[in-house]
């Protein structure tokens, strides 16, 4: 009886120092955003996130060492596209070379001078301009994604972070931006905050260590805007939003 309690020990303690030896592992969690949000007076947190992202390259072509891309809608140069229903998809690589291009879920992009009011004449009210005097939108969905390429080319990109002014946030959690990798993965889903005020602007930024965004999802409220739909206070069932100002990361060759 002796020996096989001596027995019983000895393997006790050699499982107990292989499993020393053979630490499990926890998975990695994989890349951590810091996140940027703001509602009402938005300008001190939109200028932070800028300097995170570092000096502006502006419509420079080519990829640039560093520094971060915007855009504001308000060249002169998307004017002859400006209140209508197909506003080209690669301007912002093509003509305004800011490494950016657009999808959209609907028919079509709309850069409106005129709050969307040629649409609907109860947003002049309801949606107001960051920068003056131009906003943005998918026509006929809400979703629209941003692609990323090298300045002025079409070879893919990737940023490290990617920030986004809204106008007229009604609800929680039903504006977002979604940004994704190379691959599809998602890196999460990020929703600007209900507006604070009569000005009616939120936003929401994430920044990565490292350039991994390839692509960005954009969620605008609920609804499509529509010559029938309301905002929700304009006695209507959908949070309609629009966008302002775009400002990313210089993209980097994803190659």
């Amino acid at each position: 009886m002796r020996t096989y309690r001596w027995m019983g020990l000895a393997l006790l303690v050699a499982t107990m120092t292989a499993c020393n030896e053979d630490p499990v592992v926890a998975p990695n969690p994989g890349p951590v955003a810091t996140v940027s949000t703001a509602t009402g007076n938005i300008t001190a947190k939109v200028d932070e996130f800028r300097n995170a992202l570092g000096p502006p390259n502006g419509g420079a072509a080519g990829e640039q060492p560093g520094g971060r891309r915007e855009i504001s809608w308000d060249g002169a140069a998307a004017d002859p596209f400006n209140n209508r229903n197909d506003f080209p998809a690669d301007f912002f690589n093509t003509v305004v070379t800011v490494g950016a291009v657009y999808t959209t879920a609907g028919t079509g992009l709309r850069n409106d001078a005129t709050l969307f009011r040629d649409i609907n004449p109860t947003y002049s009210t309801e949606f107001n301009f960051f920068s003056p005097t131009k906003t943005f939108s998918s026509i006929g969905s809400n979703l629209l994604d941003q692609l990323f390429q090298v300045a002025g080319q079409p070879t893919p990109a990737v940023v490290r972070g990617f920030g986004m002014v809204f106008s007229d946030v009604d609800l929680a959690d039903k504006t977002t931006i979604e940004p994704l990798t190379q691959d599809g993965s998602s890196l999460g889903t990020y929703a600007a905050p209900v507006r604070s005020d009569a000005a009616g602007f939120s936003f929401v930024g994430v920044l990565f260590d490292d350039a991994i965004i390839a692509r960005v999802r954009i969620t605008l409220g609920t609804g499509a805007l529509g010559a029938t739909i309301n905002d929700v206070t304009s006695g209507g069932t959908e949070d309609l939003v629009v966008l302002d100002n775009v400002i990313y990361g210089e993209p980097k060759s994803a190659f």
